[in-house]
């Protein structure tokens, strides 16, 4: 099993998330896995062309946050594991920028949790976003994204 839950970009395979998932014991009761795959967006909410993303975290405090949201979401019924793995580092458009797997017995569990886990790292976690966009009139512009935001 991994311990460390935010990852320097690329050290992580998905493929080998999803092994370490299916070589777990209680793995035998699974029917399902679900997955996220979190990703750089190429426009983001104001229209700009995003170029690149930034991301930094307060590593050890984030470690701590998603191990508690995991562990917190494993005890509901019918699920065998949650496993949420953030990357930061700098990435362009249409890279993977985290990875969230949730193993359950049934897709009628591991749904509901998928998306909790979601919502939850991205409230809950330090892990901050710094893009960097082309603005409207074409100037080349960075800021850091809260994910606090209200639609």
């Amino acid at each position: 099993m991994l311990y460390r839950f935010v990852h320097p970009k690329g050290s992580l395979k998905l493929e080998e998330l999803i092994q370490n998932v299916k070589n777990l014991e209680k793995f035998r009761k699974a029917g399902a896995i679900a997955m996220f795959i979190g990703v750089v967006r190429g426009e983001n909410l104001t229209g700009e062309i995003v170029q690149k993303l930034e991301i930094e975290a307060y590593e050890e405090k984030a470690d701590e946050v998603l191990a508690s949201i995991c562990e917190d979401l494993k005890k509901r019924e019918g699920i065998m594991d949650v496993q949420i793995h953030h990357f930061y580092g700098e990435f362009n458009v249409g890279e993977d920028l985290v990875y969230v797997l949730v193993a359950g017995s049934h897709r009628e569990n591991v749904f509901p949790v998928l998306m909790e886990a979601v919502e939850r790292y991205k409230r809950e976690a330090p892990i901050f976003k710094k893009e960097v966009v082309i603005g409207k009139e074409g100037d080349i512009k960075s800021y850091w994204v809260s994910e606090r935001r209200t639609i």
